[in-house]
């Protein structure tokens, strides 16, 4: 049976609800059916936060990235070495998924500044920016202030993660990006502004 077809296998299985038949997959040989029966498993509401956790540990980015994305509904799971993944698109998910969790501990509230204004991927950073907005810490503004002059994509997230936050330095950062060469970054700006005034 090839990969695709062991994939294909899986996926039906977990349409069916058939959570053994998945569940023998996570150790599959090929990381795209390992990736496919995590997905399974997470559609029949049979995933455990144990198999999450062995999927963050797995060689290949793939079955990480979807263990990154499935942890960001289980407030709890640590995605700290995600965080400091060596794949950048790993680190993405997992920055995306903190801002899902909310709650998260302290190294990987410092991880998610650090990313902030020094990942090197802007998509990491963006992820970064939004996810410290969505926890809401105020020790993250001022990351998040500081990518409101990265690149329009990142300064249009990070103007989003203000939403939580006020104060001078917020009003300041509101005022200059609605006045931005972006329209994008103006719109956002002008959404926020409409929904703290309303």
């Amino acid at each position: 049976m090839t990969a695709r077809d062991r994939r294909r296998a899986v996926v039906i299985a977990g349409h069916r609800g058939d959570a053994d038949f998945v569940t023998a997959h996570l150790t599959d040989e090929d990381a795209t059916v390992r990736a496919s029966a995590l997905n399974a498993l997470g559609r029949a509401g049979a995933l455990t936060d144990e198999q999450i956790t062995a999927a963050i540990s797995d060689p290949e980015a793939i079955v990480r990235r979807h263990a990154a994305e499935l942890a960001g509904g289980r407030p709890g799971l640590a995605l700290d070495g995600l965080l400091a993944d060596h794949d950048s698109t790993v680190v993405e998910v997992a920055a995306w998924a903190c801002g899902e969790q909310e709650d998260i501990d302290d190294i990987a509230l410092t991880a998610l500044i650090d990313l902030t204004t020094e990942a090197d991927d802007p998509l990491v950073r963006e992820a970064a920016a939004a996810a410290l907005g969505a926890i809401g810490d105020r020790r993250g503004l001022t990351a998040i202030l500081a990518a409101c002059a990265d690149k329009p994509h990142v300064r249009r997230r990070a103007v989003l993660a203000l939403a939580p936050f006020d104060g001078p330095e917020v009003d300041a950062a509101l005022a200059r990006a609605l006045e931005d060469r972006d329209w994008q970054v103006r719109q956002a700006a002008e959404d926020l502004r409409r929904v703290t005034d309303g």
